[in-house]
């Protein structure tokens, strides 16, 4: 049986806000807007929406072609950024993954653009940890039907989301897979569902909710 287990990004593997807010702010910077800053608070309160949504919330001063300009901008920089600068990881990343990677094949989905999760993977040199990715950015789907699709693609028998926030066990559910709330990170969970207080305790919770 081939089982997955499928992780969320931001508020689950790391947490870039910080740099994405100070490359965000570099990039408003150079398309003319000198007087704009983009906060690391800013990022917390959009985080895990799309990246649409995202612009709308940040660039309420612009509309239309203009902000999905500052949009690309802001991605591209970000990227480069966070390729160079990285983000501050959770503890015992790696460990735990090499770990997971015994029993389960890893994967990554995120609503962020095209090019963040590779950078992510550029920075950590880890892309022996995970499998495959899909995004927002990759092909404008919600997260729930590229959860189905990357448990498709993969030829999945069982699997389980990994993430931190109601949007992502959402997602999850509308996946139709489990889901293990990664309490940690940023955001909280209207229902019952397994919890980790930290990635270390991530495989015997898998094991848990997998088990044949």
């Amino acid at each position: 049986m081939k089982k997955g287990i499928i992780f969320d990004m931001d508020g689950t593997l790391w947490d870039s806000a910080d740099n994405v807010a100070k490359s965000w702010t570099l990039a408003l910077q150079h398309c003319g807007y000198e007087q704009c800053v983009v906060t690391q608070e800013d990022m917390y309160r959009v985080m895990g929406k799309t990246m649409d949504r995202i612009a709308e919330l940040l660039f309420p001063f612009v509309t239309g072609d203009e902000r999905r300009r500052l949009l690309d901008e802001c991605c591209q920089v970000e990227n480069d950024y966070l390729r160079e600068h990285g983000g501050v990881l959770y503890p015992h990343l790696r460990s735990t993954m090499e770990l997971l990677k015994e029993n389960y094949h890893l994967y990554i989905v995120s609503n962020c653009q095209a090019g963040y999760i590779e950078a992510f993977l550029d920075y950590y040199a880890f892309h022996d940890l995970f499998e495959d990715t899909e995004c927002f950015g990759n092909n404008g789907k919600a997260k729930g039907d590229n959860i189905r699709l990357l448990y498709q693609r993969n030829r999945l028998d069982a699997a389980v989301y990994v993430g931190d926030i109601q949007g992502d066990y959402d997602a999850t559910m509308e996946a139709g897979l489990p889901f293990v709330h990664a309490a940690y990170g940023f955001g909280t969970i209207n229902a019952a569902t397994p919890v980790i207080h930290s990635l270390a305790e991530l495989p015997a919770v898998a094991d848990a909710v997998l088990a044949d």
